[in-house]
């Protein structure tokens, strides 16, 4: 960890920042985070409730004189997408990101930076700290497994928390305000598939898909980057004339991850081995050549490996072949309400096999929910053709834009006054917190804002250092001017 990044400006949130960095915190894994949190806020004198699924709440009362403003909820999640590269040994239950200083960014060594959403949490915890700051009263609300089903959100009673207005600090362009988000849904679906015992006369590889970009499976997913799934599955399917066997599968690992690595083991008959390895450099020469401008860097590569004693038979190989290269993936529709705002995708994240199953996870966004649904039924029959099951849950709602928001006139004219130009009001391609907050609370005002982070949900995650200063700057003018009760 380079020390440097405690001493960036602003120093509070960067050493708030820092100590996040510390604390493992992957999601489903967030006891040390929220033990952390809970310390934070009784260390301060604040009161500080863990709710019953454990959302940590800290409450600060009104600065002398602003008791008559609306109160504000600062909101962010603390759990963060645990990703490295296959080449890093690193334990994400145990071990401290390794942060840097990169010119003008700070990121991480292999791994993801957890800047999402751990800029946003450092800002809150920034302003409960400051003895200095003029604001109204002010409740954080610090939820937990944003990534991996909002289950924070799911799980937020009414009646805990008592503010008019929303700010979610969780979204990554600094000088945009968004007002809008997409819903989503988890797609789960199950193969059965027959194995048979290896051909005689085959010599074993792995065959892996690399050197992808990945990135957020909703923010990343317009930019057409290669999907590491999707590509092995377009070499299977053309592999036929070589008779490649599939023994194993695993490609991906997180729902909301747009899948950088894919590799299977497969069998090749010796006598078609050299023409197999000219087949698969002819093969990346055309893959890499579609996706160049987005994904310069995709390796295709063959690892000799021990024989396995059984493959999928022809029949399993060839369902599963089509399944995975016949589901949809990608942008299926842009807005026609908002220009360059993706409206509905999906994300084809991993594929498995174990126990003679395959399992496929998906993640489907749309801010329409009549397309997210278009988009289930579209999914339901390329997998009722292969014969597979597919399963819907943990579905959450999308957050309707609301453009005559007061928080938003309110925000629209501090950030002119204070650096001299309009910021721009967006909705987002992703699932922020907010349509399900808002849910529980529908008298909230919601807004979401935050400082310039990149390829978040990747190890090339990184946020810009210069932007931190003026999120932070616009956070506490912000709270100065909250409108009156």
């Amino acid at each position: 960890m380079s020390e440097e990044i405690r001493n960036l400006e602003p120093k509070q949130v960067w050493e708030n920042f820092y100590q996040l960095t510390q604390i493992p915190r992957p999601s489903k894994k967030e006891a040390k985070i929220i033990a952390f949190m809970k310390k934070f806020g009784e260390d301060l004198g604040l009161e500080t409730i863990v709710d019953e699924i454990e959302n940590v709440i800290i409450k600060k009362p009104a600065t002398p004189g602003m008791e008559n403003k609306k109160c504000i909820v600062l909101q962010g999640h603390i759990d963060m997408v645990p990703q490295a590269n296959s080449d890093i040994d690193f334990d994400f239950e145990t071990d401290p990101i390794d942060a840097y200083v990169d010119g003008d960014w700070v990121t991480a060594r292999g791994t993801t930076l957890g800047a999402d959403n751990g800029m946003g949490v450092a800002a809150a915890m920034a302003i409960l700290q400051a003895t200095d700051l003029v604001h109204g009263p002010i409740e954080a609300l610090f939820t937990i497994d944003e990534e991996t089903g909002m289950t924070g959100a799911f799980g937020l009673k009414p009646g805990l928390l008592d503010a008019d207005i929303l700010m979610n600090l969780d979204s990554e362009d600094e000088g945009e305000l968004y007002i809008g988000c997409a819903g989503g849904v988890d797609g789960n679906i199950e193969l059965a598939y027959s194995k048979e015992t290896t051909p005689a006369g085959s010599k074993a590889f792995k065959l892996w898909i690399k050197g992808l970009k990945g990135g957020h499976s909703g923010m990343d997913i317009i930019l057409g980057r290669g999907n590491s799934n999707k590509i092995l599955f377009r070499i299977l399917k053309n592999a036929a004339e070589f008779d490649v066997r599939l023994a194993s599968v695993l490609g991906g690992s997180l729902r909301n991850a747009i899948p950088r690595e894919s590799h299977a083991v497969i069998t090749v008959p010796e006598g078609n081995v050299a023409g197999f390895e000219k087949f698969l450099k002819e093969q990346e020469a055309i893959i890499a050549n579609e996706i160049k401008v987005v994904d310069p860097e995709l390796e295709v590569s063959l690892e000799e490996t021990s024989a396995p004693s059984q493959v999928f038979t022809k029949s399993s190989q060839d369902t599963l072949t089509n399944l995975v290269y016949g589901l949809p993936n990608g942008v299926m529709r842009m807005s026609n309400d908002m220009e360059g705002l993706t409206e509905t995708s999906t994300n084809l994240a991993i594929v498995v096999s174990k126990d003679d199953v395959i399992n496929i996870s998906c993640l489907l966004r749309s801010s329409v929910d009549s397309g997210k649904d278009d988009l289930k039924d579209m999914m339901h029959s390329v997998c009722s053709l292969a014969g597979a099951k597919i399963s819907f849950e943990g579905e959450y709602p999308g957050w309707k834009p609301n453009p005559d928001s007061p928080i938003l006139a309110t925000m629209l004219k501090g950030y002119e006054n204070q650096f001299g130009k309009i910021p721009e009001i967006k909705a987002i391609h992703a699932g922020l917190e907010c349509g399900l907050l808002g849910g529980v609370y529908p008298n909230w005002d919601m807004i979401s804002f935050g400082p310039t982070i990149r390829f978040p949900h990747s190890p090339d995650e990184k946020v810009k250092i210069d932007t931190v200063q003026k999120f932070w700057d616009f956070l506490k003018e912000t709270l100065k001017n909250v409108p009156a009760k």
